[in-house]
């Protein structure tokens, strides 16, 4: 008997393309063009409409797996140890990122060397050579991953991970795009090939160049990339979370010498609305990313010195420890708001989890001020011409735009709505999209049993210092120290660190 992927593959395959000349090409509405007439580089990034969400059950890990054995392994032509000595002296390579919703082949070379950067590319998507060492390879670094450096690395982005993982549970979101370790495990040579067959199709691609290209390269790379079969696979339905009712604490058990803290939960909306920009003023008062001036910056760390950093998100930003300013290519249809509370002394980690929770349901209450709301729209009006500053960055975004479906950039709305929105705008749109008394909070830290029972009892949580504090910082320590959260037993539980990510 058939099995129903082989079934659906033949059906995708004897779809219907469109063609030029009677020869199969990539449609003109899957362009995205972004040519700058002096720019020396060419930068491509091509996007298949494919990503962890797509991953069949028990083969998490799939996608990313297979963006890999693309874009950082072996082709029909090359080894991958020739790929790699050929692109050394073009001082040029390409890479693939596997989101949740996203796969992106991207590269850029300087123009005098496309004729030679250009074929390694191309035979990187059109003919993989899927060798089993290279499969092997990229299931070790992955395993690596999963095993090692998230469990034992970086406490930030393991509690980010289960973060996600709990407020996505039993969605296609509901794995970080790595997978579990038994399911890269047994991830075979064979899966890799009907995943790319399924998915790697001239009808699921989206081709954006930018730079100083000409017309001749665009059409060959519509008529090179025609040349994947045909066929747009089934839609993925936007997750559905589950209602989040009260503060549902997962407390990771490890033997971490700081404890970090991610906090978050569900929201509908995503850029392009004015409701979005609105709120991006919020967020970037509150907590703007490595900004200094954000609000739960200067009060965690720099009147406490708790942490390094302390920041909130409404859109999904990974890799925020090595990041200074958003990617690009990472979007997906259902967003969530998050805090993240870098590392800070165990001792500590009730009081900054209380000062945290506290200065978000004030501002959620009470609204931002006249003067708050003016000077952070016009940092932000000026902030955002940094987020794309180079061609490749810049012709991220315009794909982000085709994701969204907006019309336009949303680099220049952004400005412009700096212009537009209005404070009333902002605190309205706080109170629609923001929760204060429903969210997930994922816990790195040590002794779990012992902040359960502080978090159940309320227990107060007083801090001090090394260093002499402002009567103003030690009169509100006082208020925070015994904030209640009301967090219930039932909604609490512990995972031990080494358990995590098996299934």
């Amino acid at each position: 008997m058939k099995s129903a992927l082989t079934i659906l593959l033949a059906l995708l395959l004897t779809a219907p393309s469109p063609t030029t000349a009677g020869v199969p090409t990539v449609p003109e509405s899957n362009l995205v063009l972004l040519p700058v007439k002096n720019d020396p580089t060419i930068s491509f990034r091509i996007w298949f409409k494919v990503g962890s969400q797509n991953d069949p059950a028990g083969k998490e890990g799939l996608a990313a797996i297979t963006a890999e054995m693309v874009a950082d392994a072996s082709t029909q032509k090359n080894s991958y140890d020739q790929i790699l000595d050929k692109l050394f002296p073009l001082a040029a390579s390409y890479s693939a990122t596997c989101n949740v919703e996203m796969t992106v082949i991207y590269g850029r070379t300087h123009k005098d060397n496309l004729d030679d950067y250009y074929p390694l590319l191309t035979d990187a998507i059109l003919s993989p050579a899927f060798k089993q060492e290279d499969l092997d390879r990229i299931k070790s670094r992955t395993l690596n991953y999963l095993e090692n450096m998230l469990r034992y690395a970086s406490d930030e982005e393991l509690g980010k991970a289960v973060l996600y993982n709990e407020i996505f549970a039993g969605t296609p979101y509901g794995h970080i795009t790595q997978g579990f370790i038994a399911s890269v495990k047994g991830i075979t040579l064979d899966d890799v090939k009907s995943f790319y067959q399924m998915y790697y199709t001239r009808d699921n691609v989206v081709i954006s160049l930018g730079g100083g290209y000409d017309a001749d390269l665009v059409e060959k790379l519509r008529g090179d990339l025609g040349t994947l079969p045909a066929g747009a696979p089934t839609a993925v339905s936007k997750p559905q979370p589950q209602k989040i009712d009260g503060l549902n604490v997962t407390i990771v058990e490890k033997d971490a010498k700081a404890t970090a803290i991610s906090m978050g939960f569900p929201i509908d909306i995503n850029r392009g609305t004015k409701d979005w920009y609105a709120l991006a003023i919020a967020n970037s008062w509150l907590g703007e990313h490595r900004n200094s001036s954000s609000h739960l910056y200067q009060v965690i760390r720099t009147a406490r010195g708790l942490n390094y950093g302390d920041y909130s998100y409404i859109e999904n930003y990974p890799n925020g420890g090595r990041l200074e300013l958003p990617p690009q290519n990472v979007c997906r249809r259902q967003q969530i708001f998050e805090i993240w509370i870098r590392p800070v002394p165990n001792e500590a980690r009730h009081f900054a989890l209380r000062a945290a929770i506290r200065e978000f349901r004030n501002l959620v209450n009470n609204g931002m001020t006249e003067s708050e709301f003016n000077l952070t729209r016009n940092f932000l009006k000026k902030y955002v011409l940094h987020y794309a500053e180079t061609t490749s960055e810049r012709l991220g975004y315009a794909l982000d735009d085709r994701f969204y479906g907006i019309d336009g950039s949303h680099l220049d709305i952004f400005r412009k709505m700096m212009d537009e929105v209005t404070l009333a705008d902002v605190n309205n749109t706080m109170k629609k999209y923001w929760n204060t008394e429903n969210m997930e909070i994922a816990i790195i830290t040590k002794d779990g049993q012992s902040l359960k029972e502080a978090l159940v009892n309320d227990t107060p949580s007083p801090i001090t210092y090394q260093t002499p504090k402002p009567e103003s910082v030690l009169n509100e320590d006082k208020v925070i120290s015994v904030y209640s959260l009301k967090v219930k037993a039932e909604n609490i539980k512990i995972l031990q660190v080494a358990d995590l990510f098996e299934k």
